[in-house]
């Protein structure tokens, strides 16, 4: 019994001195000292073995599963002490070295646009409402009063799907949306990205972003929707910005009118910056049209109303002064850096 023991100290020591790493120990410390170990062996063998020997057996295998247990726990301390030191090594810290900046990322300038013209909005008192990309045909077109025969409806404006889906080409179907649902007064901006076929170039983008705006009530007039859209030029472009109306046409809309600003460079005196002519177009209007309130079930005695439009991506043209829309898409981090 004695010499199994020392054996077996022998050769725990040789295996604990020759590992090369912790997992090593682990797994002598289960083949030792494990529920199923040679140390639980040499404790069940004792039953055989006079009783009078069986004390000072007893004592030894202890001695032997402390002394197995104390060395591997040594071993994986220097394990864990020499691994510390590498990182240490390895993670070190040159504080005579320059610092490295982070990079903090930014809004991009459409973002900024466009949350700037919602947060004054909201302030009004509208609602933000979003609606599907993949758009049907009839609140694309037929529920805004846009015939078959209409141009906007040529394959070289509009991506069709099929014949009855396309992609938007105007949030407008949001506005649509709403009026089917009655819940009358409505006061609300819709918004995202509507496509059309258009070559890219330094003002057209087949894909842009839109804000439209819709409000539906009793005794709505052309005086509100001037009102409305004129606190909006102030709050955008300052608070001595005057606005004009001219009269155009739009199918949903009658009657209808594109909005100008006075430049906020020359203060309408005329500069480069709008052409010499002292005014900037900026968005599209009108009074919703009857035939638009009746094909969405609304009462078009009782209820008046007004929308308007814009893009996005040409507010944020004026406000920052960039003269071509392609540069917001490109992606240049040492151009979106100025904003």
């Amino acid at each position: 019994m004695q010499e199994k023991i020392e054996e077996l100290k022998r050769k725990a020591k040789q295996t604990i001195d020759e590992a090369k790493d912790s997992k090593t120990l682990e797994d002598l410390r289960i083949f030792l000292l494990g529920k199923k170990g040679k140390i639980t062996s040499l404790m069940q063998e004792l039953k055989d073995i006079p009783k009078e020997e069986k004390p000072a057996f007893g004592k030894l295998i202890n001695e032997a599963r402390d002394y197995i247990e104390n060395s591997i726990n040594d071993s994986l301390l220097k394990f864990k002490e020499d691994l510390y030191k590498k990182q240490q090594i390895l993670e070190a810290i040159d504080i005579g070295l320059p610092g490295k900046k982070p990079n903090f990322g930014h809004l991009h300038p459409c973002t900024k646009a466009y949350l700037e013209v919602e947060e004054i909005f909201h302030k009004m008192g509208y609602k933000v409402v979003e609606g599907p990309e993949i758009e049907y045909d009839e609140y694309n077109f037929e529920k805004l009063n846009i015939p078959k025969a209409h141009p906007a409806r040529d394959e070289q404006d509009t991506f069709y799907i099929n014949d009855k889906i396309l992609l938007r080409t105007q949030t407008s179907p949001v506005q649509a949306r709403v009026m089917e649902k009655g819940e009358i007064p409505i006061r609300i901006i819709s918004t995202g990205r509507v496509y059309r076929s258009d070559s890219v170039d330094a003002t057209h983008s087949p894909t842009f972003n839109q804000i439209e705006g819709l409000v539906i009530d009793e005794n709505i007039t052309f005086s509100d929707l001037k009102g409305t859209l004129s606190e909006l030029a102030k709050a955008l472009f300052g608070s001595d910005t005057k606005t004009r109306f001219r009269p155009h046409h739009f199918p949903f809309t009658e009657p209808s009118a594109e909005m100008d600003v006075s430049c906020f460079k020359c203060h309408g005196k005329g500069c480069k910056f709008c052409k010499k002519e002292g005014w900037i177009e900026i968005l599209g209007c009108g009074m919703v049209h009857p035939h638009v309130l009746e094909m969405c079930g609304l009462d078009k005695n009782k209820y008046k109303g007004f929308a308007f439009g814009m893009g996005v991506e040409r507010i944020a043209l004026l406000k920052y002064e960039i003269d071509d829309m392609r540069l917001l898409y490109e992606n240049d981090i040492r151009f979106l850096k100025q904003f």
